[in-house]
């Protein structure tokens, strides 16, 4: 893992020793929480580290619609090599799976978000899919 500083960047991000981000919005998702959290995806993503994210939602609110816009565009422009998605209540995961298969069609790319009940399946998850790019090797193959 190298020192992007990404700890400062957004109180929502914060960048785990293993390389994993790990993103967790206590509340009501703005279009400036948003912002902030895909602006430090794409700095991992511009500095060539695998772009993991662990998206811990147990405490998050409602996804405002101009927050809904900047995820979808944020999630075109970005390269994301996966996002575990851990806490989700029912409307988000209905939204957040949405999301992702708008993404997929539009962009044509298979967009790598999971569903998971527990931390420890969605870190297990995110490191295989790790050590498959790492490998060179499609990670959902």
């Amino acid at each position: 893992m190298s020192d992007l500083g990404l700890n400062d960047v957004s109180p929502d991000v914060r960048d785990e020793p293993d390389g994993i981000l790990r993103v967790a919005i206590h509340g009501e998702v703005t279009e400036d929480r948003a912002r902030a959290v895909l602006g430090v995806i794409r700095r991992v993503a511009e500095s060539g580290r695998d772009v993991l994210v662990l998206a811990d939602m147990r405490h998050t609110g409602p996804l405002s619609a101009p927050a809904r816009k900047v995820v979808t565009e944020g999630a075109r422009a970005a390269r994301i090599d996966a996002v575990a998605i851990i806490g989700a209540s029912y409307s988000l995961r209905v939204v957040l799976t949405l999301l992702a298969k708008g993404v997929q069609m539009i962009t044509g790319r298979h967009y790598p978000q999971q569903l998971f009940d527990t931390e420890g399946e969605a870190h297990t998850w995110l490191l295989a899919r790790r050590d498959a790019l790492r490998a060179g090797r499609r990670p959902d193959a």
